[in-house]
């Protein structure tokens, strides 16, 4: 074996009631006039009965909401107005301060530039040598760039890992440290390629490496350590395997050297207060900001997601801070929410955030009215693709949804086209249920058909 470097997610008493009174947004849903301590009656339909009587939800907590914005009227409403953790429908907050707030497209990178040296000021941009996007204009100007390359790191203001994460996923690769100026999606790609018996990584590293001297275990493995770059290798009997793992990041100096090969010189990291005066000034933008929407919404990137807060942060406030920007758009965009959600990362993986549906019904109808429906079933994933493809086939191009998943949460909020051709939004919260995720999940997928046949 040889060792080689190279770049290469109960059933209540129903009774009939007429609806509560409400109070008008211009925003979105017309929120209910009663007081929070008042709780306002459940309307149920027969299919959502049904539902609540499966296997594993009698438990539970469920929440439905499907709201008619034609007659802005709720056809459904249980347990509208109660929190629940959303998981990746989180997603959906993040990608509206985005759509709001970066513009057509990213910000790779801005500069000041000397005669001498070039200064870069991070934005936050996760798609900066992300092997899913070939063409970088950051690096074709880094590259024919003169002078000395300093890379500041002042505008980041919060912590690698969100609140209420779990710290052992740090290994896994849906939970990459958070940056200032990410590298490779602040992953670092491992192949072991069985027919040399030799393993590199993408990109070429200098970093601590090992090899797991077990050779009782059969899968391809590779192991950070919790404080440092030190990474352990343990080989497959298998075919050619890739694992990504999440490095960590130092603020911007695991960036600064993995940039140093890209460039060809040295990129140092500026820890000085003040800046010498530039004569140039410059912004870099990067791809379509819908090009990273689409994947972050399609494949439920939790790195496309974080990074999106964290870019509209710099974008409105000048520094990157979790707890900053949502404080901020809470008292500003979303202000008109009907409950006011506990929101802590940009992602859903913390389970500390807590929404309602009514919140994601009110939030779909101010995207649809502020960015128009098509651009949003551009983004959003349809029946058969994206984080949808194992459902809704046969409603493909009539459901428009983002999912959501942790261990005994599953989430659906989105779009419906109903066989009618009218237009409802729809939110499906679900907490602490027993049993099989899918099963549950196509329970959902019957519920939601019956809505589309119904409606």
């Amino acid at each position: 074996m040889r060792w080689f470097s190279g770049f290469t997610l109960v059933v209540f008493l129903f009774y009939a009631c007429s609806p509560a009174k409400t109070v008008q947004s211009s925003s979105g849903p017309a929120a209910p006039a009663a007081a929070p301590s008042r709780i306002p009656a459940s309307r149920m339909t027969a299919e959502v009965e049904e539902l609540l009587k499966q296997p594993g939800l009698q438990s539970a907590q469920v929440g439905v909401c499907l709201y008619d914005p034609a007659t802005a009227a709720y056809k459904v409403n249980y347990q509208g107005d109660k929190y629940f953790i959303p998981a990746s429908n989180t997603k959906l907050f993040s990608l509206y301060a985005g759509m709001k707030y970066l513009g057509d497209s990213l910000i790779g990178m801005h500069y000041l530039k000397l005669d001498t040296a070039l200064f870069i000021y991070p934005t936050g941009d996760p798609t900066f040598l992300h092997p899913s996007f070939p063409d970088q204009p950051v690096i074709r100007f880094l590259q024919k760039s003169r002078g000395s390359l300093y890379l500041l790191g002042g505008n980041w203001q919060d912590k690698p890992l969100g609140r209420g994460w779990a710290w052992d996923d740090y290994n896994d690769d849906y939970m990459p440290e958070r940056s200032a100026f990410p590298a490779y999606g602040n992953l670092i790609r491992w192949i072991q390629d069985s027919a040399s018996g030799s393993f590199y990584s993408i990109p070429d590293i200098n970093w601590e490496v090992r090899f797991n001297t077990d050779t009782a275990k059969k899968e391809f493995h590779v192991q950070r350590d919790w404080t440092k770059n030190a990474f352990e290798i343990t080989e497959g009997k298998g075919k050619n395997s890739e694992l990504d793992v999440p490095f960590i990041t130092e603020g911007v100096a695991s960036a600064a050297t993995l940039l140093k090969d890209t460039v060809g010189r040295e990129v140092r990291v500026y820890t000085r207060r003040s800046i010498p005066s530039a004569r140039e000034t410059g912004t870099i933008h990067s791809r379509p900001v819908d090009s990273m929407f689409r994947p972050m919404m399609y494949n439920s990137d939790n790195f496309f997601a974080e990074q999106t807060l964290l870019m509209t942060g710099y974008k409105l406030l000048g520094q990157m801070n979790d707890g900053s920007i949502i404080d901020t758009l809470l008292k500003t965009d979303l202000k008109g929410l009907p409950q006011r959600p506990y929101w802590v990362d940009g992602s859903g993986l913390s389970r500390n955030d807590l929404f309602t549906p009514q919140d994601f019904v009110w939030l779909l109808d101010k995207m649809k009215n502020d960015f128009g429906l098509d651009r949003m079933k551009r983004i959003l994933p349809t029946g058969g693709t994206g984080t949808l493809r194992s459902y809704y086939r046969q409603d493909s191009g009539y459901i428009f949804a983002k999912t959501g998943s942790l261990s005994g949460v599953v989430a659906l909020s989105g779009y419906l086209i109903t066989r009618k051709d009218h237009l409802f939004l729809f939110s499906i919260l679900i907490n602490n249920y027993s049993g099989s995720g899918v099963t549950l999940r196509r329970q959902m997928e019957q519920m939601i058909h019956q809505f589309r046949d119904k409606y």
